[in-house]
């Protein structure tokens, strides 16, 4: 028997979370939480699968829920490798004055 523990806002996600699916299977480390504090918004995460191999974007959709220390998926192992690479944010752009001559 399995003790479900409490559910946890996605703001307390933190990098290096155990990521498990749907069957129970541990497919990951959380490596990054997407979304913006701000305005409750919640993305999705990057999920990092282990050494040398690409982290997996989890959009916020297929989260099924959140306990301390572990987020649960509404996937399968299979479903899981088969998500996009996760894509790094472009940095902010800079903005400047225009500096023309006059």
């Amino acid at each position: 028997m399995r003790i479900v523990g409490d559910p946890v806002s996605w703001f307390v996600i933190e990098p290096g979370w155990r990521v498990t699916c749907v069957d129970g299977t541990e497919v990951g480390r959380v490596d990054e939480v997407i979304g913006d504090s701000g305005t409750d918004i919640f993305n999705g995460l990057s999920v990092s699968p282990g050494l040398f191999r690409g982290s997996r974007y989890v959009p916020s959709e297929r989260v099924q829920r959140i306990e301390e220390g572990v987020v649960y998926l509404t996937l399968s192992p299979a479903q899981f490798e088969g998500l996009e690479e996760a894509v790094p944010a472009p940095p902010s752009e800079q903005i400047r004055p225009d500096t023309t001559d006059l």
